[in-house]
């Protein structure tokens, strides 16, 4: 089974940038996160919402 939630660390390494950086995001709003028994949690769907939003902008760029 994929996995269904990722920590900042993970989720850092998956988009390809700091965990700063993806704390940076979730701090304004980009990229959704729950908290969990203290934990930061990211939704597998927020990371591909977030990739979605980095196409959809790059491609408005090109236009």
């Amino acid at each position: 089974m994929d996995r269904l939630f990722y920590r900042p660390k993970d989720a850092a390494t998956v988009l390809g940038m700091s965990r700063t950086a993806v704390f940076r995001l979730i701090k304004s709003g980009d990229l959704k996160s729950i908290k969990h028994d203290g934990y930061r949690l990211i939704p597998a769907e927020a990371l591909l919402d977030y990739a979605r939003l980095l196409q959809a902008n790059a491609q408005k760029d090109v236009a």
